[in-house]
């Protein structure tokens, strides 16, 4: 067992209490970002409200998790703060030093020898303070973490801007600079703008060739590449509890490409079943246990415009697959109307129509014809 039950025991035994306190001085019903954030001042039980794009706020993380390029300076500066052990679960993963050129064997064992310094650095740092470590080759930094410490209603903030990926399972993941983790892990409190909220109303259910993926680049095109700065997006509504968690997981991932603080989905019978599914029934027993905390009130999904700062409504019934570019991840194009983009922007910013741009072309028609097939099952 890798996760720290006993600190998840913990937040969830204080998780009534205080979410109830935040209630009282907010005055009104609760966002699911809300009671995740208002159950981890680091002032312990809130008294008083903070206003969002405005407040400066304390906080106290769950956890810490670093890639190993970021991780080595985060460590360095850790060193010095005369701590002999973390003070929260902290976690580094060797993944980001590793370069995709041949094979996984070859690229692996290149790696190893080329970065050998520096995971023996971030090995013996780990082992003398307490982290856990993740060696070349163990997996993606994102994925390990959804798998093995990510849970529903917890903080984690990590070196990596897609941190955001664990917010597929009701995680307030906020990726952040290494000297931000260096005081979390030596027992400072973080200090976060509170960030404003933006609601993404999910209906309907994903058919055809369409995917999670193409949720957020949906989302992208709306929101620009800066409109979620300052902002953490929550999903909710059947559309959302439709989604697999690693489904989820993807759309909070790529929220980093429209700026935003992070993004989030409540805890609901997929976020149970991954939670099982990957070995971790006792978070999940634990989780349903305070379940109508780990989810925004049912006043706030039912009259959203009231709580959010922004509203947006998706159809996943009608929703296209989606490309977005070319150059930047807000010029969201519908895969029907894809080919004939192509050929009107190329004229208009005078790009070159080679033999790549012209097979896409062709094979875009192709799959407009495929989206005429009969639903896959």
């Amino acid at each position: 067992m890798v996760f720290d039950i006993d600190m998840i025991k913990s937040l969830y035994a204080e998780f009534p209490q205080r979410i109830a306190a935040a209630r009282k001085v907010v005055g009104k019903p609760l966002t699911l970002t809300e009671k995740i954030l208002y159950a981890h001042l680091s002032e312990g039980e809130p008294t008083q409200g903070h206003e969002r794009g405005v407040s400066y706020v304390d906080f106290k993380p769950d956890r810490v998790a670093m890639q190993d390029a970021t991780a080595q300076m985060a460590l360095l500066q850790f060193m010095q703060a005369g701590k002999s052990k973390v003070a929260v679960p902290s976690t580094v993963h060797c993944d980001h030093l590793i370069q995709a050129e041949v094979g996984a064997s070859i690229d692996l064992a290149k790696a190893k020898d080329k970065n050998k310094e520096v995971y023996d650095f971030l090995s013996s740092v780990s082992n003398k303070y307490g982290l856990g470590f993740w060696k070349p080759g163990a997996g993606i930094i994102h994925q390990v973490v959804l798998e093995n410490y990510a849970f529903p209603g917890g903080m984690m903030i990590g070196t990596d801007s897609h941190t955001p990926n664990a917010g597929g399972l009701g995680m307030v993941a906020i990726g952040v600079g290494g000297a931000d983790a260096c005081d979390v892990m030596a027992g400072l409190p973080w200090e976060l703008k509170f960030p404003k909220l933006i609601g993404v109303k999910l209906t309907g259910k994903l058919s055809g060739w369409t995917s999670a993926k193409d949720v957020i680049l949906k989302v992208a095109g709306i929101l620009t590449v800066k409109g979620g700065t300052g902002c953490i997006v929550e999903y909710f509504g059947e559309g959302a509890r439709s989604l697999s968690a690693t489904g989820k997981g993807t759309i909070c991932n790529m929220g980093a490409e429209i700026g935003a603080t992070t993004s989030i989905f409540g805890y609901d019978e997929k976020s149970e079943a991954y939670l099982r599914g990957t070995s971790r029934a006792e978070i999940a027993d634990l989780a349903n246990g305070i379940k109508e905390y780990l989810t925004g009130d049912e006043e706030v999904y039912a009259s959203p415009e009231k709580y959010f700062d922004e509203v947006i409504e998706l159809n996943l019934s009608e929703l296209e697959p989606h490309i977005n570019g070319p150059f930047t991840p807000d010029l969201a194009w519908p895969l029907s109307k894809f080919a004939a983009a192509v050929k009107e922007t190329i004229g208009q910013k005078n790009w070159k129509l080679d033999l790549s741009v012209l097979v896409l072309i062709l094979l875009m028609k192709t799959f407009q014809e495929l989206l005429l097939l009969p639903n896959r099952q």
